[in-house]
């Protein structure tokens, strides 16, 4: 890819960009568009917006930065949760990374590798130069400037080392200060215990009660078995849907209204007044919610909810195996009302272990599979294999702004298409495992898609570009650097532009919300459909937190072999940084709180960089014939998994569960037990 391709590129994205600021800072003042810019605000009532007509509607603004960039991270903690201070952490810890690495890179790399003579190419013709001038392979072989660049990976990793020890110290102690302000929950009191053995003559309940009474007579309080009763939640959710239905009926004044046939689609059947319709349908459904209540008691499944007098009761139990057959008795902690995954509660040990195993089959299928579509983008970025792929196009191709637009922008856009796919899918392997909570499902989830993510955008990438031929050679160790070496280098081009696409484009797209505004207008304008009650999103952790560690990624790694990529992902933290703050204020609102247990994926993610980065040091300074460079590099990713090692052992026991001082012994003093504040909907 040439100067003037991406310039294309950026010139593209960044038009985009500012087509949505400005849509969006009009939108968003709009009557009727606050369930879709401010739903949050909506559902606590602080949203105001009056029908009158005003002028200043019309015009575009900028005072949602200001509103988005003022509150506090306190503020921001009262009304989000810690969940969401370490997600905006995350783009405070890489902004100040990528500030570092831009001032080293930018000005001391970039302007090393501009100079140097490798590649022969001219350097007054800027605008037809080739990126990989501004990369390390221009440098010429054994110069001692290359010298510089190794400086600069060991300063490098120093300082992403001391903030990422910064950030962790930080959270791990934001989250038991947390903790401690907190009020204590009634689920930090209980356990659930699953694959309760069957006891003949007796019931699952009478089996717990003994168990328990026996083996903590003076910390059990009690417990919960629970019981299939999918059939009454589907009577439920009719209900509530019919109750809707009933109240916009009764307030809609509207005579018309009420009168419809009650075949398909309101066009067979005979012609019945639906108010009286509805209230016949509720009376039924209270009818077979009674007798299907009745029925449950006797549905139990091996599963249980304890709980105990103490939190400190509750923590000991969960960690000590209960019975002697390790697959019977399996304690875990008890996830939040709003938490609750239900399916897999009745399943056994065999039924789980199974399950894992097909999801692992599954996950790796997928995940070599779709190599074929980044072998389909990456076609896009070779002029001449399109023309071999589609010979009547020789002739567009030869124009030179098609020739930008392909290579510069449309690769990175098709590929981001495809990957809209991979987080609904990983949230449904994550949800066949066994988890019984909605949090850890979506903890698995963003793990799954962030080694996808990974091997598909950054391995799959640079492999096919330039070396999927050679992928044998991976089975030998000794050669892994010098292939990366060769193959990373070259895939610069294609980085920076998804970079652009991928980072600037989406994360404003995020802000304008196109789908939730075209829904919310056909449900406005054409159904005539108006919700009392609506469901105020939560932010996809699971899909964001990979995307951003992927920028990460590919920053460390090409800091010292392509700096031009620095600048653009310092933009595109910023650019997250306002956005993402704004849409936790006013749009998303958390469903279930994990104490922030989502950092460690981020530190673990960071080492690999770091270590990825090191290792292609090794390989590209043997290539420029500075062999002792190479040698010097190798005690550097030792170092950086001893500070992993010390990391783990310092902070991450934080974050797996709570100490005993954290667990000081508090009496439980709730009125009922906790599984009362189940909603009524929710069931297994």
């Amino acid at each position: 890819m040439i100067l003037s391709a991406l310039l294309t590129s950026v010139g593209i994205n960044l038009g985009l960009c500012f087509l949505f600021f400005i849509l969006y800072s009009i939108l968003r003042k709009q009557p009727g568009n606050a369930e879709v810019y401010a739903p949050r605000l909506v559902a606590e009532g602080k949203s105001q917006q009056s029908s009158n007509f005003n002028l200043e509607r019309l015009l575009p603004s900028a005072g949602w930065v200001t509103r988005a960039w003022k509150p506090s991270e306190a503020e921001l903690l009262s009304t989000s949760g810690l969940d969401a201070v370490v997600f905006m952490r995350i783009f405070i810890f890489s902004a100040r990374v990528f500030a570092f690495a831009v001032i080293v890179g930018v000005f001391i790399l970039l302007p090393i590798n501009y100079m140097g003579k490798q590649l022969s190419l001219d350097i007054f013709d800027l605008p037809n130069k080739s990126l990989e001038a501004f990369t390390i392979s221009n440098v010429d072989d054994g110069s001692n400037r290359l010298w510089i660049h190794f400086s600069a990976v060991y300063i490098f990793t120093a300082v992403v080392c001391y903030l990422l020890y910064f950030e962790y110290d930080y959270i791990s102690s934001k989250r038991v200060s947390h903790f401690y302000s907190s009020k204590p929950h009634p689920d930090q009191f209980t356990i659930l215990v699953r694959s309760i053995p069957a006891s003949s003559g007796r019931s699952y309940s009478e089996t717990v009660e003994s168990f328990f009474s026996e083996y903590y007579p003076t910390t059990y309080l009690s417990h919960w078995v629970v019981r299939r009763a999918s059939k009454l939640q589907g009577l439920i959710k009719n209900s509530d849907k019919l109750y809707r239905r009933l109240v916009h009926l009764k307030s809609a004044n509207h005579g018309q209204q009420r009168f419809r046939r009650s075949g398909f689609m309101g066009l067979f059947g005979q012609r019945v007044d639906l108010l009286d319709h509805y209230e016949k349908k509720l009376e039924d459904i209270e009818d077979n919610v009674r007798a299907e209540q009745s029925s449950t008691l006797g549905k139990e499944v091996g599963a249980a909810f304890v709980s105990f007098r103490t939190r400190f009761a509750a923590a000991a139990a969960i960690h000590m195996q209960q019975g002697v057959n390790p697959t019977q008795w399996v304690s875990e902690p008890a996830p939040g009302p709003e938490d609750v995954y239900w399916p897999f509660f009745s399943a056994s040990f065999l039924r789980r272990w199974i399950s894992n195993l097909v999801v692992v089959v599954a996950f790796v299928l997928l995940t070599v599979l779709f190599v074929i579509p980044v072998l389909v983008v990456q076609g896009l970025t070779h002029l001449e294999q399109l023309e071999i792929w589609f010979p009547f196009l020789k002739g567009l191709l030869r124009i030179a702004f098609v020739t930008q637009v392909i290579t510069g922008y449309l690769p990175s856009l098709v590929l981001q298409l495809f990957l809209l796919l991979v987080p609904p899918i990983m949230i449904m392997f994550s949800s066949i495992q066994g988890y019984i909570a909605m949090s850890r499902i979506e903890k698995s989830a963003c793990i799954k898609v962030l080694w996808f993510t990974i091997w598909n955008i950054f391995f799959a990438n640079v492999l096919s570009g330039s070396a999927l031929y050679r992928v044998e050679i991976f089975l030998e160790p000794k050669k892994i650097p010098a292939v990366l070496a060769v193959a990373v280098p070259g895939q610069a081009t294609f980085f920076i532009a998804y970079v652009v696409t991928s980072g600037w484009t989406s994360t404003s797209s995020e802000l304008f919300r196109l789908t939730t505004l075209v829904f919310n207008f056909i449900k406005r304008n054409i159904c005539r459909k108006v919700d009392d009650e609506f469901e105020v999103p939560s932010l996809p952790y699971y899909s964001e937190i990979p995307r951003i560690l992927l920028f990460g990624l590919l920053g460390i790694i090409y800091f010292f072999l392509a700096p031009l990529i620095l600048p653009f992902l310092l933009v595109y933290y910023c650019l997250g940084y306002l956005i993402y703050r704004n849409q936790l204020l006013n749009v998303y609102a958390p469903k279930y709180e994990t104490g922030g247990k989502l950092w460690p994926i981020v530190h673990d993610s960071m080492i690999f960089s770091l270590i990825l980065m090191h290792v292609i040091a090794i390989g590209i300074f043997g290539l420029k014939k500075l062999p002792l460079a190479s040698s010097l590099i190798v005690p550097l990713p030792i170092v950086t998994l001893v500070f992993n090692s010390y990391c783990r052992r310092r902070f991450l026991p934080m974050f797996k569960s709570y100490s005993v001082e954290c667990n000081a012994v508090l009496t439980l003093k709730l009125d009922g037990r906790w599984w009362r504040l189940l909603p009524a909907s929710k069931s297994l």
